[in-house]
């Protein structure tokens, strides 16, 4: 680690202090805190009258910042509850994930479209696996918790509770780097009630019988895509919807499922998740004429 690169560290932790964010350690190329838990608290310095946690260590104190990162090449981490930002994380595909899901951005941008606004301009940041981080400005006295996938798949939250990794830090994978330093604008409120809203308890579709024929590997296929659709929560459920019937398109290609069938099955799902019939009915017509068109033929697959 160069002199030059921990000079940098130190002024990303700076900087993010002057714009009043409290800032942790994080460990060298890593986005973990550099600090103790409540397990192994010595009960000492900051934690002499008692364990405090990373949100009460962080801090925007020039001499203990300049301290810390004197001391080792440490990324930076942002404490978002105590800064009042709120940041949306914008996840990518992981190699696990199926071919033709959606990735965050895909789905955040659909949320957008589906409340009748665009992406909110604001302070983004990109990160090393090539996902994105955009800064809101939380609402004064409100308080809100981490999300993982609340608003929509592999789209998150973090704010009391939680931290961001600062611009000029860097892992392994690479750095974490700004993409437009636009002024950090205010949570939306459409995106606030989004957050804010009771979750409706999922609904079990009553799916059609399969015929007793039914390739066994496709039937299990259906039903769990079916019972993903329904459990999406609203803000992703159309791009779910669209997702599945892809991944099960190809068994009624290949003459292993029936399309009536497939199109009731998801029907029911759709609907289970609060879709309304018609536009579930369009979706699944078009996701399955897709699929039959490119299928790939079943010795390939």
């Amino acid at each position: 680690m160069t002199h030059d690169h921990r000079r940098a560290l130190l002024r990303a932790a700076l900087q993010a202090a002057e714009r009043g964010w409290p800032v942790i350690p994080l460990r060298p190329r890593s986005k973990v805190p550099a600090l103790h838990g409540e397990r192994r608290c010595p009960g000492t310095g900051d934690c002499k009258g008692g364990h405090r946690t990373f949100e009460q260590r962080a801090t925007t104190d020039p001499a203990r910042i300049e301290r810390c990162w004197t001391a080792g090449p440490f990324n930076v981490g942002i404490a978002t509850g105590p800064a009042g930002l709120l940041v949306v994380d914008l996840d990518t595909l992981k190699p696990t994930d199926k071919e033709g899901t959606p990735d965050g951005a895909a789905n955040f941008l659909a949320l957008c479209e589906r409340a009748g606004h665009a992406v909110p301009a604001t302070r983004r940041i990109r990160t090393p696996s090539g996902g994105e981080h955009l800064y809101f400005t939380a609402p004064s006295g409100a308080r809100f918790a981490n999300t993982t996938g609340t608003l929509t798949p592999k789209v998150d939250t973090r704010a009391w509770g939680g931290q961001v990794v600062a611009p000029g830090s860097v892992t392994p994978l690479g750095p974490y780097a700004v993409l437009d330093d636009s002024p950090v604008a205010n949570l939306p409120e459409w995106l606030q009630k989004a957050l804010t809203a009771p979750q409706r308890p999922a609904t079990a579709p009553t799916l059609p019988t399969l015929a007793r024929d039914t390739d066994r590997y496709a039937a299990a296929v259906l039903h769990r895509e079916v019972a993903t659709v329904a459990t999406t929560r609203e803000g992703g459920r159309q791009a779910e919807l669209l997702r599945a019937v892809r991944a099960v398109g190809r068994f009624v290609a290949w003459g292993d499922l029936d399309r009536a069938t497939v199109e009731a099955a998801f029907t029911c799902g759709g609907e289970s998740a609060g879709l309304p019939p018609a536009e579930c009915r369009a979706t699944i017509r078009k996701a399955l004429d897709y699929s039959i068109r490119t299928a790939w033929p079943r010795r390939t697959a």
